[in-house]
């Protein structure tokens, strides 16, 4: 059984289409990334799987439940790091992860939210209010709420956004730990260079996912620019991002057939992310 199934999810808010028929499916203990631009229904599809809203249609399970039908079961299996930090300003960090883990009924809940607080690195302020901390505290305190109950599935929306690259390399570092024990990471991001670093990701647009797979064969779909200088002509022409591609087109130059690729780079994940994107507008 996978960890999250998506089939054909819809959402509309009146006229407006958030969601045109998504599909797709997260094995356990995968870092799953859903990328694309701002409206392109990111965070409704978090919602939608996570129970914070009711599809229009489709059908969704996380681990085998329904979001809705088994909502406090459900909640009690995952966890929840929204965009925007859901915290207690007045109450210290400790105090944040107590709260949420009380919440889920978390046993041994005294050790629980130390052990928490010392994986997120918030030991040294866990007693003061989360209202005197920074952005990247507060995000790290709102992952430690998310992680207190030892959830099988972390849904995380634009968990690094607005922070700085030390802290996003730590909170990197957190999530592949978290993956390594066989949690299962749903995250949410625009930053193409985060998108890299998970198993697979989803391109969503306008409601709907264009293209899933790992990062490095939707790289594949970009395209590369092949520039030869010989005999002081200059001959330029593209090709695909494949090696076989470049092998390709370097034989009528002399490259002996014994070699079948060659690995260059090619287009960056923006770049052919924005390709797909566009195809779909002009299509």
């Amino acid at each position: 059984m996978n960890a999250i199934e998506v089939t054909r999810l819809t959402k509309r808010y009146g006229r407006v289409e958030a969601l045109g028929g998504a599909d797709l499916s997260v094995s356990r203990g995968e870092v799953f990334g859903l990328v694309g631009p701002n409206g392109a229904g990111k965070t409704t599809l978090i919602k939608g799987l996570v129970g914070a809203l009711r599809p229009s249609g489709g059908e969704v399970r996380v681990m085998g439940l329904n979001p809705l039908k088994d909502r406090a079961e459900l909640r009690r299996r995952i966890g929840y790091m929204p965009q925007s930090p859901a915290l207690y300003e007045d109450l210290s960090a400790r105090g944040n992860v107590g709260f949420f883990g009380g919440a889920h009924r978390t046993p041994d809940l005294r050790k629980k939210v130390d052990e928490v607080i010392n994986f997120a690195e918030l030991s040294g302020r866990a007693n003061d209010p989360v209202h005197t901390f920074s952005g990247g505290m507060k995000r790290r305190v709102s992952l430690a709420c998310a992680l207190v109950h030892r959830p099988e599935v972390i849904f995380l929306d634009e968990p690094t956004a607005a922070v700085d690259p030390q802290l996003r390399s730590r909170l990197w570092k957190t999530f592949r730990e978290l993956a390594r024990d066989g949690t299962t990471l749903f995250i949410s991001t625009h930053l193409m260079d985060e998108a890299m670093l998970c198993d697979r990701i989803a391109i969503l647009r306008g409601g709907r996912i264009i293209a899933a797979d790992t990062p490095r064969n939707i790289l594949e779909m970009g395209r590369t620019r092949l520039r030869v200088e010989q005999d002081g002509t200059e001959e330029e022409e593209t090709i695909g991002g494949h090696a076989e591609d470049l092998a390709a087109a370097l034989r009528p130059y002399g490259l002996r057939p014994e070699v079948t690729a060659i690995d260059v780079e090619t287009d960056t994940l923006e770049a052919v992310v924005l390709s797909l994107i566009e195809k779909e507008e002009v299509g």
